[in-house]
C-alpha cells in the first residue's frame, strides 16, 4: 500500500513543443488531458497517449546516479508524482483525489526522448521512464492531489488480476 502525491501536471500543445506546467487539467475518459497534444477529439488513437506519469524519484536518481539535470517538463511526461510506485501500477487503478487511471504499461525513454533531450537517456532512464495511463473516471487533476491505489488490491499469496 502506498499514498503519493501528484507533484505537478504538464500539458502541450503541440507535438515536440516545450510542456508547461499547469496547477490543475481536466482529465476526459476515452479522450485524454484537455490541452494536451494527444487529448483525442475524435476518440481515435490509443487508450496509451492519454496520460502519462513519471517518478520525481527517477528525475533526482539521473541527476544523482549520471549527473545529468533532467527539467521534470523535459521528461515529456504528463504527471509527476512522489512517493509513488508506478512500475508497480501496470494493470491496477490507482486515483488521484477521485480521478481514477489505469496503468497499462512502463513508458520507457525513446529515441525522440533521447533527441531532445540528452545522449544516454535512453540507457539512464531505462525502466525508470514512468507509465502509460487510461482514464478510467474523469474529473479535475490538481496539483498536491493525493495518489493512492483505488479498489481492491492483491493480498499476500494472490495474484493481481
Amino acid at each position: 500500500m502506498f499514498e503519493g502525491q501528484l507533484v505537478a501536471i504538464y500539458v502541450g500543445k503541440r507535438k515536440r513543443e516545450d510542456l508547461q506546467e499547469v496547477d490543475q487539467v481536466e482529465a476526459v475518459p476515452g479522450r485524454g488531458l484537455l490541452g494536451d497534444r494527444y487529448f483525442r477529439r475524435d476518440g481515435a488513437g490509443s487508450p496509451q497517449q492519454e496520460v502519462t506519469l513519471i517518478e520525481a524519484e527517477a528525475i533526482e536518481a539521473l541527476a544523482r546516479d549520471a549527473d545529468v539535470v533532467l527539467r521534470p517538463a523535459q521528461a515529456r511526461r504528463n504527471l509527476l508524482t512522489r512517493g509513488v510506485p508506478l512500475n508497480h501500477l501496470v494493470g491496477r487503478e490507482f486515483s488521484l483525489d477521485g480521478v481514477v487511471l489505469r496503468g497499462l504499461r512502463l513508458c520507457e525513454p525513446c529515441s525522440h526522448l533521447e533527441a531532445m533531450t540528452f545522449p544516454g537517456i535512453i540507457r539512464h532512464l531505462c525502466h525508470r521512464g514512468g507509465l502509460r495511463a487510461q482514464i478510467v473516471q474523469g474529473g479535475i487533476l490538481r496539483a498536491g492531489a493525493a495518489v493512492r491505489p483505488h479498489g481492491p488490491q492483491p493480498t499476500a499469496g494472490r495474484k493481481a488480476e
